[in-house]
């Protein structure tokens, strides 16, 4: 309908703030009878059906700001029963005004260790599939900001992914980017998993070409394998994930506290292992995935 906005924001004036309609209309260039009309018309069964949609699509928006419009209608199926294909919350979001807040960054690559006692070959070389869990794993560190004031501050975040699920295996926050931090979210992945002997794929830095770290990955029955110097994309999934969660949950804001951050951290890896629905997966989260197959095997 050509004036419905028009005729939308005019009833929505009217009842908040109890505005004449007429001055409204004048204001908005409709005259009262085409308004009137519009109010007392009968609604048809699909726009009536793509209001209760749009509602609920406000819902999912005002709590995650950052779903797109694919995301959304994923989670109107799964968590709310309602059926929409990506056209149709398309145009509702459009219509609405909705859009992901998500704005893209890519901070470049993990620089070569200096002096690397340990380089592996790239035995991975963007194989990004796995057939069974724990087949693959992938890892990497990342940096994050806080701020006491004008004071910046900084946390790492050390993670594990696995190719099959796509779950995070295991991660470990820390305050300084060292080989602990590394170790203890490797010792962490084979605790949780004892019988898995993955191919550990890293890129070159300075923890992971160390020769005890070589030596545990040995211990543990694994393969090494390390991207090629500057290759983001030779890790590319792991890069992924680290822009999914600072997309959704730490661009744009401040964070003004250590335990805020941290917070943020394990509450977000939480939600993308069990709750966040994954197209590439089916449709699924990373732990659907992962316990689909045990229950399979």
């Amino acid at each position: 309908m050509r004036h419905e906005s028009i005729y939308q924001a005019v009833k929505e004036e009217h009842e908040a703030h109890g505005y004449p309609v007429g001055l409204l209309c004048g204001f908005g260039g409709i005259s009262r009878a085409a308004y009137y009309k519009w109010v007392n018309r009968k609604i048809p069964a699909h726009e009536s059906e793509n209001r209760q949609i749009g509602n609920e699509i406000e819902k999912i928006h005002n709590a995650s700001p950052d779903k797109g419009y694919r995301r959304i209608r994923d989670e109107l199926e799964r968590y709310h029963g309602i059926k929409a294909n990506d056209k149709r919350v398309l145009r509702i979001c459009r219509k609405r005004g909705i859009k992901s807040t998500i704005k893209y960054r890519n901070n470049g690559c993990s620089r070569q260790a200096k002096n690397p006692q340990h380089i592996a070959e790239n035995l991975l070389n963007r194989e990004f599939t796995a057939e069974m869990p724990n087949e693959k794993w992938l890892t990497d560190v990342t940096e994050l900001h806080y701020y006491t004031g004008m004071e910046k501050h900084k946390v790492y975040l050390s993670a594990i992914l696995d190719l099959y699920d796509r779950r995070i295996v295991s991660y470990i926050i820390g305050d300084s980017n060292n080989n602990t931090l590394v170790f203890d979210t490797f010792d962490a992945a084979v605790k949780a998993n004892p019988e898995a002997h993955p191919l550990f794929h890293s890129d070159r830095g300075f923890q992971y070409t160390s020769r005890t770290f070589h030596v545990k990955l040995e211990t543990a029955g694994m393969k090494q394998s390390m991207s090629r110097v500057a290759k983001c994309i030779d890790n590319g999934p792991m890069e992924g994930f680290w822009g999914i969660l600072k997309r959704e949950r730490y661009y744009g804001k401040r964070f003004t506290s250590r335990e805020s951050v941290v917070e943020m951290i394990e509450k977000y890896i939480d939600y993308y292992n069990n709750k966040r629905l994954q197209r590439k997966l089916g449709v699924l989260t990373p732990m659907e995935k992962h316990n689909n197959y045990l229950l399979a095997a």
